[in-house]
């Protein structure tokens, strides 16, 4: 079974983000840069397939971005990963949905993967686009937002969270496309070992002109912080009192109780 894993490298989500000099995405400078969480789920359930199934199963992770998602690329493969794909974008912020979902299918469709993995969203856009755009562009059957999977004979069980707490099973033929997200598994830590073996193991790289040839559906016009709003007022002190302090407030500076 080949199968293909689609990672993003993305901004520490601690860290703090300001707008850059265009103002149409954030400046990436003094940011620490890791794998995309959801993607980690889809990196280590595609790991978890190639354990059960041995010398059988092929996995090949790819990503798109400037020279630093090679640490992410080595990630992937320091946790099991057979090889690792970077396409070559220095500017693969300005890319929208559409056509990071056509590089990836551009370079997929001709390579008989029968299973891909994608995160659920990544973290910093967060279309929840990429992975089904993929899975259309190639014409496979998809599933999203997992939270179970297994795999036998060629057909995927796959546990959906739905909206409202609800769980969802289906059953997909390969070749599939799923979508993975918070409670799949727990992704593991890459041990010593396995991380020096992932320097010997291959990344290809390919420049993005060789692979995109569709023009942008969308354009990221600006980003911006939220507006500054005021203040809440914390009431202290014995329940009578902030009840009548509450209903001070309310008359004197709303029209509820007017």
């Amino acid at each position: 079974m080949k199968v293909l894993v689609c990672i993003k490298q993305v901004p520490d989500m601690e860290s703090r983000f300001k707008a850059n000099s265009s103002g149409n995405w954030y400046d990436e400078a003094d940011l620490a840069f890791r794998m995309n969480e959801y993607d980690e789920y889809a990196v280590e359930q595609a790991v978890q397939l190639r354990e059960q199934l041995g010398d059988a199963a092929d996995v090949t992770v790819i990503s798109i971005g400037p020279d630093r998602v090679q640490e992410a690329l080595k990630k992937a493969l320091a946790m099991g990963c057979d090889r690792g794909v970077h396409v070559q974008d220095p500017v693969s912020s300005l890319k929208d949905p559409w056509q990071i979902a056509s590089i990836i299918a551009t370079f997929a469709k001709d390579k008989g993967f029968d299973l891909i993995f994608a995160g659920m969203q990544s973290q910093d856009r967060g279309s929840a686009q990429v992975g089904v755009t993929v899975a259309e562009q190639l014409g496979y059957s998809c599933a999203t937002t997992l939270v179970g999977f297994a795999c036998s004979d060629g057909v995927i069980t796959a546990k959906r969270e739905l909206e409202g707490g609800l769980k969802g099973v289906v059953k997909l033929k390969t070749p599939a496309l799923v979508t993975c997200q918070l409670g799949l598994n727990v992704p593991r830590y890459p041990t010593l070992p396995n991380i020096m073996k992932a320097k010997k193991k291959e990344i290809l790289s390919i420049p993005v002109a060789d692979i995109l040839k569709e023009e942008a559906l969308a354009t990221t016009t600006s980003v911006h912080p939220p507006a500054r709003k005021g203040g809440g007022i914390v009431l202290e002190g014995d329940l009578n009192d902030m009840a009548a302090q509450l209903i001070g407030i309310l008359k004197e500076k709303t029209a509820v109780l007017r």
